[in-house]
């Protein structure tokens, strides 16, 4: 089985431009890839694992990734899947920004040896000129054809910035520039992308002659990756200072059964024969691959020591209502009261809620337990003595926990 045979086997392929052709690039190990990041925050989250498992398993298989990291691009903001129009950002947060996604892509993606590229299109987007921008790049584009593609129908009704309206432009340029300065000959995307995607493979053919090669190739699940990203409490980050390894691998063992081996297909590097064989798994045994999708996914982004150490504070945690690995809330003697904190203020402050009115819905509810004991008084209170030592388990739903100690 060749690499594009097994992407489908695995699911990831919705849409190719050229498929033969794509095939035996691929297979073969000739592609020159590119996937773009907008550098929209400090870290990338799980809604990009999709890319960075495939730029990683297409990279084993020989061909050569390009990073295009968006600090162009950003400074006009992608209207696809929002109703309203991004906030602005400087450029020094976008370059900031930009040097946080280098150091977690390397956990992916090897750079070394000229193995793999990472680019940013301000290089390029930044010194345009408009006036001769507009002629090389802008005769090439129908308004009509572009007010068709789904992300600009989505937001009409909103109203479309004119300044948004140009990030089709821009980003079909990108995919230009990479063609003529590195060779580039295929772009891979999510499926809000592919009209963008597309304006891009056309601009180098009406550019350049049809027989310039450049192709499209769309992953099945970017923006159903984009919502695995989000939780009630926001974004699952990749870096551990936003969202600790206990966290992340809380996170993905705790996914819907119905997506559980959706998720080891798509994502992990199992082999393809063992998955399969998880295809008849139920009840006590998707917990067992939730296990394992948590495991390897927590052991890619932060290492297998971590993975281990989570797996075993989530074991622990189960069997005896505590864990010396889960994330801890640090409290000090002030933000107790005459010695005491009732179990309100301390759902507030461990950051389990961010109101004590949802606290207050979340005990009367039954929600809330103290090392593995429902609460359900919204009054008990705790002293320094309770909280000292190894603290206590303080959990919320069936997902949340903190470890609360003063110190």
């Amino acid at each position: 089985m060749g690499i594009y045979e097994e992407l489908q086997a695995r699911g990831l392929i919705a849409q190719v431009t050229d498929e033969e052709e794509i095939r035996n690039l691929i297979n073969n190990g000739k592609a020159v890839f590119y996937i773009g990041f907008d550098p929209t925050a400090d870290s990338l989250h799980v809604g990009h694992f999709m890319a960075l498992c495939l730029m990683k398993r297409l990279q084993e298989a020989g061909n050569k990734p390009i990073a295009l990291i968006g600090g162009g691009t950003a400074m006009v903001g992608d209207p696809s899947g929002r109703t309203d129009m991004r906030q602005m950002m400087t450029e020094e947060t976008i370059r900031h920004n930009c040097e946080c996604f280098k150091k977690q892509m390397s956990r992916f993606i090897d750079f070394s040896e000229g193995k793999a590229m990472m680019v940013n299109n301000a290089d390029w987007l930044n010194g345009l000129n408009y006036i001769e921008f507009l002629r090389e790049v802008g005769a090439h584009f129908s308004v009509n054809r572009m007010l068709t593609a789904e992300c600009y129908k989505q937001r009409m009704e909103r109203g479309l910035s004119f300044l948004e309206f140009n990030y089709m432009i821009m980003q079909s340029y990108d995919f230009y520039a990479l063609y003529q300065k590195y060779g580039c000959n295929l772009q891979f995307g999510g499926d809000d992308q592919w009209s963008n995607m597309l304006g891009g493979t056309e601009l180098i053919r009406r550019k350049l002659g049809k027989n310039a090669c450049a192709m499209t190739i769309t992953l099945l699940l970017n923006s159903e990756g984009n919502k695995m990203g989000k939780t009630q409490k926001g974004a699952v980050w990749l870096d551990p200072e936003k969202t600790s390894p206990f966290e992340f691998y809380q996170y993905w063992r705790n996914v819907a059964d119905a997506d559980v081996l959706k998720c080891i297909r798509m994502l992990t590097f199992l082999p393809l024969e063992e998955i399969d064989k998880m295809d008849s798994w139920e009840g006590a045994q998707l917990n067992q691959a939730k296990e394992i999708l948590a495991f390897e996914l927590t052991k890619m982004v932060h290492g297998e020591d971590e993975a281990n150490k989570a797996m075993n504070a989530a074991k622990t945690l189960f069997s005896q209502g505590a864990a010396a690995d889960m994330p801890c809330a640090d409290l000090t003697l002030a933000d107790l009261t005459d010695g005491k904190i009732d179990i309100l203020t301390m759902l507030v402050v461990s950051g389990l809620v961010s109101s004590k009115s949802d606290a207050r819905r979340a005990v009367t509810q039954g929600g809330v337990a103290v090392d593995g004991e429902k609460v359900s008084d919204i009054h008990a209170e705790f002293t320094a003595e309770d909280l000292s030592g190894e603290g206590i388990v303080l959990k919320k739903g069936k997902k949340n926990f903190r470890k609360v100690v003063v110190k």
